[in-house]
C-alpha cells in the first residue's frame, strides 16, 4: 500500500464524485485523463486507489497493490 496527500486546499464533495471520470479537469489546459489512466493501470495489477479529501484540510490517495 502506498499512500500520497497533501495539505492542500483539498477537494469538494461535488468534485470528489466525479475525479476518476474522463475528461474531468479544473485546470484551464487541462485534459482529465491522468487520474483515469492510472486507475486503469492500478486495476490492470489487481489493485485499487482511493482517495480521501477535506476542503481547508488536504487530500489523501491510497494506492493498493495484490500481492503476487
Amino acid at each position: 500500500m502506498l499512500k500520497v496527500g497533501d495539505t492542500g486546499c483539498g477537494i469538494a464533495a461535488e468534485q470528489l464524485k466525479e475525479l476518476f471520470t474522463p475528461f474531468q479537469t479544473t485546470k484551464k489546459n487541462g485534459i482529465g485523463l491522468g487520474l483515469i489512466i492510472t486507475q486503469e493501470i492500478v486495476k490492470w495489477h489487481g489493485g485499487a486507489i482511493e482517495v480521501e479529501s477535506e476542503v481547508g484540510r488536504g487530500t489523501e490517495f491510497t494506492v493498493s497493490l495484490a500481492a503476487r
